[in-house]
């Protein structure tokens, strides 16, 4: 496993935040628009629960590099 360059995925039931390290070109944009779910300093530092899905989805429309993106678990959500 490259460290470098990991995947990871975060729930909160509805919607899954899916992460990708080796893109991340650390905009900010995650945190400047949703401080309650994106925090780089803290382990686990996505809380997908800390915020309703809808916002979770907007935030990740607006990471430049393709770095978070998301998948809905329901889809008839």
């Amino acid at each position: 496993m490259n460290p470098d360059n990991l995947t990871k995925e975060y729930t909160n039931g509805e919607v899954t935040i899916v992460w990708q390290s080796g893109k991340c070109i650390h905009s900010a944009n995650c945190v400047k628009n949703n401080p309650d779910v994106f925090h780089p300093k803290e382990k686990p530092w996505i809380l997908p629960e800390a915020s309703t899905s809808e916002k979770i989805m907007q935030t990740i429309q607006t990471c430049p590099s393709g770095a978070l993106t998301y998948y809905i678990n329901n889809p008839e959500l």
